[in-house]
């Protein structure tokens, strides 16, 4: 004699019947959040987050206390989204507050260290010599100095970058370290 089966329920009906749940009440967690947060279209893309995020979880609430358990989630949320927004709020006030607080060096190290730079982008090949002094002290556009120079923008552009990397190479050999640290005492014309 086979003994009776029995049926396990289903998964799926039960998720089914919390997804009707929650879809019911769609309307009232999307004011819930939209007041908390102040902006619709945040407001659905919380709502959706906390679907998916916990839609592994919804059937382990019993009916009764569905609702109220995605009222927290939804608050929680809410919060969350407060905090990370204070967050980046308060990042970006301390990196305004740094850029007011950066200063350009005094005029007179300044014309130092490009005294220092001139002399040594004269000891590089002429070609580089010519761009850096065009485009990096000359404020002159790479298209515009390309066309004066009777080159492409784009070779040009790639003897801007092999001067520079002659240039800083030409720094390290003469100043060593000062230079990777910006030559604030830069003693390299003293030597």
């Amino acid at each position: 004699m086979t003994e009776p089966h029995t049926a396990e329920p289903d998964s799926t009906d039960d998720r089914t019947r919390v997804a009707n749940v929650l879809v019911e009440n769609h309307r009232a967690f999307l004011r819930f959040l939209e007041r908390r947060v102040g902006d619709r279209a945040l407001a659905e893309d919380l709502l959706q987050d906390a679907f998916t995020r916990n839609l592994d979880r919804l059937s382990d609430v019993p009916d009764e206390g569905l609702v109220p358990w995605f009222y927290r989630v939804l608050r929680n949320a809410a919060i969350d989204r407060h905090r990370r927004k204070g967050a980046e709020e308060r990042a970006l006030a301390a990196f305004t507050q740094e850029l007011a607080d950066t200063t350009q060096p005094a005029e007179d190290l300044h014309r130092e260290i490009c005294a220092c730079v001139g002399r040594l982008a004269s000891t590089l090949k002429p070609a580089y010599a010519e761009v850096l002094q065009a485009v990096d002290v000359e404020d002159t556009p790479v298209k515009d100095f390309a066309e004066t120079a009777g080159l492409t923008t784009s070779n040009a552009g790639v003897r801007l970058f092999r001067a520079r990397e002659a240039l800083r190479r030409q720094l390290v050999a003469s100043c060593g370290t000062c230079a990777e640290h910006g030559c604030v005492d830069c003693s390299c014309g003293k030597r």
